[in-house]
């Protein structure tokens, strides 16, 4: 059927369609639901959080902690009996005392040993007598305890007229007896359940005062998670595990597991120090080779364990740092903190730095040639310059310096040095070589003098020597400026300084790097006092540097961590105070920045009455001695005349070296500016000869004009 729709209402006009853009919808569909995880897995990863959460984790420390102290409390306590009724001890100290190879002592533990078996055996005979004996003590004590009741009754009895209080204080007793055994029924359940407990924390007691839990179960406050403590018992077992196979069998033979070998622990600055003496059979070379895992079975890195050789015979001395402490810095150098300090060439030292033990190092430089060397970027410019600053604050002193490096690091010495010379070219090179010579030419005119006679120190000091050695450039004699020949100039000069040099005090310094045969030869290195290494590549350059004597010691510059131990070096030298039987010493040197370094200057300066520093060496030029002279004075009022004469010296060797106080005289009384006494020494005044000088130049241009 169909049906007919009837509108009521007219339908409207249509309306005009308005011009609008149609607006576009974009419907996201709502993401999908994320899928359920099971009950299995949520329950899982609860218990694993719960397990791995850090109160649990403390808390089951806590428990294996206090658990293991009961136990190995027990053990400790178990042990200590047995030693105390056996004569295990004895048997120990014999069997250790043999693996090392100590006859008279295990001799006298034997005797020891017989004498304690003995009293045992008289205790345990003593046992066969003793139960008579016991039983006619009873017997005698009761019999008379029971008589002075009955007499103390009988006199009660008398007392109080009554027959019946003869057996009052036997039944006192009687009573008493049974008032005992009630309480001990009363008690005993009690004790039978405390009883166990009071052992058990007894022994709890013993084993929380020895620690006797591992590392990872003691609290945070005793637990070192870097690093063990050094005990005895670890020492023992890095020494067993060092791959000795001698060495691991005479620790298993001995009783006392090898506590025997060691010497007391001592607390040495940042670390401890512990003598070893090796059992027979093991040399020490077995062990320094292997410092790498003695280190590691110490809980140590390698660079915090060192391995010297004392005087004793078959002992090595080892230095075990605190774990991290070699990487904190020590403090600043007296010569900055110190505004007051003076040098003494002759009878001071030089503060360098701290060795291992935290003591100052303090270097003696009195006639000593001294060697510097190391890789690149270690710090051997600024431990050189340390010592040079020291003996700056020396008012006598005088510095030919030549810096082969050329970034300034010498710079503050400009004014003080007698010369400077820096740059790193063959130009520099050549200018540094012929100050040397004239500093053999200053020694030589020094050896020509009377005997007795006490010359001012002179230290000639060449940063970057390598530069020098290996220096391709040749003189017009055909003579090259490098090499280690015969007629290399720069070589021969510094053997002739190191051969007769320190008799008259003129002194090498020299600092290079990455020493090899080709620029570092070995009569050069051989030649110095005072040798000082910082961090290495291998062992031949660690010889290079100190010596055969010093590394077979056990010193190991190659075993220091180039750009982790700058500043740290090994030092060869009879300046310093080295422990007795050792060859080296290692040293933290301080820094010394460049602001302080020069402060520093700014006071040795101060002492002096001033320095013209020459910095280029100018040859075959005709020399005005007035002119000279002026220049040597410098800014100073009046400078004695041995100083000018120094001065003069040091400014041309072959023009003024041989020059005395009559020369000086002449040539300043011509133009009427001779020298005058003051305070009892004869000087040369600044104002009299620029006014001679000033004159002079006056009366040329006046000639000159006409």
């Amino acid at each position: 059927m169909s049906e007919n729709v009837v509108r009521l209402v007219k339908n409207p006009p249509a309306a005009a369609e308005p011009d609008v853009t149609p607006t576009v919808l974009t419907v996201v569909p709502e993401p999908a639901p994320a899928p359920l995880v099971p009950l299995w897995v949520r329950s899982g990863r609860a218990v694993k959080t719960a397990a791995t959460h850090e109160n649990t984790r403390s808390a089951a420390r806590a428990v294996a902690r206090h658990s293991l102290y009961t136990f190995n409390g027990g053990r400790i306590v178990a042990r200590r009996t047995w030693d105390g009724k056996t004569g295990a001890r004895y048997e120990r100290m014999i069997r250790a005392s043999e693996a090392a190879g100590n006859l008279e002592a295990a001799e006298e533990w034997e005797d020891r040993l017989q004498r304690f078996r003995q009293a045992r055996h008289h205790r345990r005979m003593d046992l066969l007598h003793s139960p008579v004996e016991a039983a006619k003590g009873v017997g005698v004590g009761v019999g008379m305890s029971v008589g002075a009741l009955v007499a103390l009754g009988v006199v009660m009895a008398i007392n109080n007229h009554d027959v019946r209080d003869v057996i009052t204080p036997l039944k006192a007793t009687v009573e008493f007896i049974a008032t005992l055994i009630r309480i001990v029924q009363l008690v005993w359940p009690t004790a039978v359940v405390l009883g166990p407990l009071f052992a058990l924390l007894a022994l709890w007691s013993v084993g929380s005062k020895q620690q006797a839990a591992p590392q990872w179960a003691l609290p945070a406050n005793v637990r070192n998670d870097e690093g063990e403590p050094i005990t005895p018992s670890i020492v023992v077992k890095a020494l067993r595990d060092l791959g000795v196979p001698a060495l691991r069998n005479a620790i298993k033979e001995m009783g006392d597991a090898g506590a025997s070998m060691l010497g007391p622990i001592r607390i040495a600055g940042c670390g401890v120090e512990v003598d070893v003496t090796l059992p027979s059979g093991v040399s020490t070379n077995e062990v320094q080779n292997r410092r790498r895992k003695l280190a590691e079975n110490l809980t140590r890195h390698e660079h915090e364990v060192f391995i010297t050789i004392p005087t004793a015979a078959r002992t090595v001395r080892l230095w075990v740092a605190d774990s991290g402490a070699l990487d904190e810095p020590i403090g600043p150098s007296p010569l900055v903190t110190d505004e007051t300090m003076t040098a003494n060439y002759k009878t001071g030292k030089a503060p360098w730095g701290q060795d291992l033990r935290g003591d100052a190092a303090a270097l003696s430089l009195y006639q000593r040639h001294l060697l510097i060397t190391g890789l690149s970027n270690q710090g051997k410019t600024v431990a050189l310059r340390s010592l040079a600053l020291w003996l700056a604050l020396d008012k006598s002193v005088e510095f030919w310096m030549g810096d082969l490096k050329g970034v300034g690091d010498w710079r503050m010495f400009d004014g003080l040095a007698a010369r400077l010379i820096q740059g790193p070219t063959d130009e520099h090179v050549i200018q540094v070589t012929e100050m040397v010579e004239d500093a053999v030419e200053e020694m030589n005119r020094r050896l020509q003098a009377a005997p007795g006679t006490v010359f001012p120190l002179l230290v000639v000091v060449v940063d970057e020597a390598q530069m020098a050695f290996m220096c391709p450039a040749v003189g017009d004699d055909k003579r090259p400026y490098g090499g280690s020949k015969a007629t290399s100039r720069y070589f021969m000069a510094v053997r002739k300084i190191h051969n007769q040099g320190r008799a008259v005090n003129v002194l090498m310094w020299q600092g290079t790097q990455d020493p090899t045969d080709q620029n570092l030869p070995k009569l050069v290195r051989e030649g110095a006092h005072t040798r000082a290494s910082l961090a290495l590549g291998t062992e031949s350059q660690a010889r290079m540097a100190l010596g055969d004597k010093a590394v077979d010691g056990g010193a190991a510059p190659n075993l220091l961590r180039p750009g982790l131990d700058q500043g740290t070096l090994v030092l060869a030298s009879s300046g310093i105070d080295i422990p007795a039987g050792q060859a080296s010493i290692t040293v933290r040197t301080h820094y010394i920045d460049d602001d302080a370094a020069t402060a520093i200057i700014e006071r040795a300066k101060a002492l002096r009455d001033g320095v013209t520093t020459l910095t280029v060496i100018e040859r075959g030029e005709d020399r005005d001695p007035i002119a000279d002279i002026a220049s040597v004075i410098g800014t100073a009022t009046r400078v004695r005349t041995k100083d000018v004469l120094a001065r003069l010296a040091a400014l041309d060797a072959g023009a003024y070296g041989g020059w005395s106080f009559i020369d000086l005289k002449r040539v300043l009384d011509a133009v009427d500016s001779g020298p005058k006494k003051s305070d009892g020494v004869m000087v040369v005044i600044r104002d009299r000869v620029t006014a001679a000088l000033a004159h002079r130049d006056s009366e040329g241009s006046a000639s000159a004009s006409e």
